[in-house]
């Protein structure tokens, strides 16, 4: 089995048999019959991936992988928050009739600074401290902007990333207010692994530790049966995933020079409501 699967497990479990539920609460998240969508969850849930060992994708069901590659694209390179921009159709509630989800996620990394060092954005700033400053403790971003969150369309769930190097290791800390288990969790776990990987790989690095910190770690109500069918799933070894070695530009990285080898899983038959 991989590592993904056993800390997936491991989280799942943890939150349905030690969990807390909402259903006294009044709770924002509604499905989309309006019936309100309550949750099972635990508080400050951490898992630890270490990228030099295997790539943290599950195989109780499957991961959409390209498709993850192509948001955090859209996020951290394209600094985008127009969901014309994106293949997938994952944000299409929380879009406008413009296609914008307000000040939100890629706007805020591509937003503009001042440092000592001239005018940079988000994403640069990392660029530049991962070259120039490697031993820095304050590699970090953060797109939670108390200032703009009247305008932004959905608050971000995974809000900040910050970076460490160690010698020839780029290792890293993804914080996450809140995460759906069932929808997200692995979803993140890839996306930031790839993020890490790229990061790494132009910056003359080699990736190291993902550690994902979940505030509230949740399974909604309606997920609880099909978490359950999942968690008995057959586990398959981890995949090996490919990264084009002539990519020296984070700009230049499209989907297609990204590749899994060897993903065995077993197909989800169950359909996936999004409560929203």
């Amino acid at each position: 089995m991989s590592r993904a699967d056993e800390l997936f497990i491991k989280t799942c479990r943890e939150i349905i048999d030690n969990g807390h539920w909402d259903t006294d609460q009044n709770v924002r998240p509604h499905w989309e019959d309006g019936t309100p969508a309550h949750t099972v969850k635990k508080f400050c849930i951490v898992n630890r991936y270490n990228l030099q060992e295997e790539f943290p994708i599950i195989t109780l069901r499957r991961t959409a992988f390209k498709s993850a590659i192509d948001e955090i694209l859209w996020i951290w390179q394209k600094k985008s928050n127009n969901i014309n921009d994106l293949n997938s159709h994952i944000w299409d509630s929380w879009a406008d009739e413009n296609g914008s989800i307000g000040k939100a996620y890629g706007y805020q990394l591509g937003v503009k600074h001042k440092y000592k060092e001239g005018m940079m954005d988000q994403v640069d700033r990392v660029l530049y401290d991962l070259k120039h400053n490697p031993a820095s403790r304050r590699i970090m971003t953060n797109i939670y902007v108390h200032q703009d969150l009247s305008e932004m369309n959905l608050y971000p769930c995974a809000y900040s990333m910050t970076f460490n190097v160690s010698g020839d290791t780029l290792n890293g800390i993804l914080n996450q207010r809140s995460n759906d288990v069932l929808t997200a969790n692995n979803w993140n776990v890839v996306q930031y692994a790839i993020l890490l990987m790229m990061l790494a790989q132009v910056s003359g690095l080699k990736a190291g530790e993902l550690v994902h910190v979940i505030a509230d770690a949740h399974i909604y109500d309606r997920h609880v049966p099909i978490v359950e069918k999942i968690l008995k799933n057959p586990q398959y070894p981890a995949p090996k995933v490919w990264i084009n070695p002539e990519i020296k530009n984070f700009y230049d990285f499209t989907v297609d020079d990204f590749k899994l080898e060897g993903y065995e899983y077993t197909k989800l038959e169950d359909k996936i409501e999004v409560a929203i």
